[in-house]
């Protein structure tokens, strides 16, 4: 009969957190090899150690270690697809878990802390706050998590794009409260890759955000044949305040407010106060200004790197190139307050918006 982690570390079913460290320490300092004991038993204690604390009463089955052994990175890139594809189904099923964690601490509205991932890519610690708030500290691959008050986190979110696994994906949808990322940029850490965050009446706070665009074959097979396929990191808060770092490449932001440094490569901001701060905005950038807001340019310099080409559209239609702001001197040297009643009385603007640009921008709208 297997032995449980317990057994192993020889303290009753349902130890505490403390009794569980102390047990293992004694049996770490009995068996590890620089005190004569023998590797193969230390590993069996580290290892129910490990387990006991990411909630798992029993170590894993035949099965279970014979379908983990295939996680290695390999050197085709179908095969690191592959892994990585098995990798992040792994790590959402524990975020599903997490959830129903979650849930029952909240219907009790009772704390608790615990460890939830895997062994390959690490794991987040998720705790439930007596306020309700949750804590999620690590590095966060993929899963749903769900909840009605504030995410304090320290680590990056990143999303499994490579996947068609759906169940995978990383959204964090917040029903109310504040989603926010702990000094995001001192620490390093970014929102990428496709991830879905939603808070439906509060703020997001994050650092860097970035989306990705993945490369694939030709779907009929011609070679030497490639599309594009864009995979949008999107942050959507319709009541609350998105401050993000410098945003890049496939992302879109929401919200009543946004607040971001630099933009470039593919963004698109949708909102009824937009501040930027930084002085790069690339050409392919569209902001869509909604009715009552305003928006500045805060570049201290000339607006040189805040590129003519980039589109701002009243949520009434009317489009202007940002060339048409600048050249009446409402863009550089710190910008000016530009309120949509302002922008709506000026003449259109004197260039003309293409065809493709109208269509790929009103085509990504109708999906939201």
């Amino acid at each position: 009969m297997v032995k449980s982690n317990y057994e192993v570390l020889g303290i009753s079913e349902g130890a505490s957190r403390i009794e569980i460290r102390s047990a293992f320490r004694k049996l770490a300092l009995k068996h590890h090899a620089d005190r004569g004991g023998e590797d193969k038993e230390f590993i069996i204690i580290k290892q129910a150690f490990e387990d006991l604390k990411a909630g798992k009463k029993f170590p894993d089955s035949l099965e279970e270690k014979k379908r983990k052994s295939k996680f290695f990175w390999g050197t085709d890139e179908e095969e690191r697809k592959r892994q990585n594809t098995l990798l992040s189904n792994d790590v959402a099923q524990e975020i599903r878990q997490a959830q129903e964690w979650i849930d029952a601490l909240t219907r009790t509205n009772t704390t608790g802390i615990r460890l939830f991932g895997s062994k390959e890519l690490g794991a987040v610690e998720i705790e439930r706050k007596p306020t309700n708030a949750l804590s999620i500290k690590g590095k966060f691959w993929a899963g749903k998590i769900t909840h009605s008050s504030h995410v304090f986190m320290w680590g990056s979110i990143t999303n499994p794009y490579f996947s068609d696994n759906e169940d995978s994906k990383t959204e964090i949808h917040l029903t109310s409260g504040t989603f926010k990322l702990m000094e995001p940029l001192e620490n390093g850490y970014n929102v990428e890759n496709g991830t879905s965050i939603k808070v439906d009446n509060g703020d997001i706070v994050c650092g860097n955000v970035n989306g990705i665009r993945e490369q694939l074959p030709d779907p009929s097979g011609r070679v030497g044949m490639s599309f594009t396929k864009e995979h949008f990191t999107k942050l959507v808060a319709p009541k609350g305040k998105i401050i993000a770092g410098d945003v890049r490449e496939t992302v879109f932001l929401e919200g009543d407010e946004v607040l971001a440094l630099n933009l470039v490569d593919n963004v698109v901001i949708k909102a009824k106060k937009i501040l930027i701060f930084g002085p790069k905005v690339s050409y392919d950038v569209f902001f869509e200004l909604k009715e009552g807001g305003i928006i500045r340019f805060y570049d201290k310099g000339s607006g040189f790197d805040i590129s003519d080409d980039a589109i701002l559209q009243l949520e009434n239609g009317k489009e202007f190139f940002l060339d048409d702001l600048k050249n009446k001197k409402l863009i550089g040297f710190g910008g000016q307050d530009m309120t949509y009643e302002f922008l709506d009385s000026l003449n259109q603007s004197s260039g003309i918006v293409s065809s493709n640009w109208s269509s790929k921008l009103s085509g990504l709208f109708k999906k939201k």
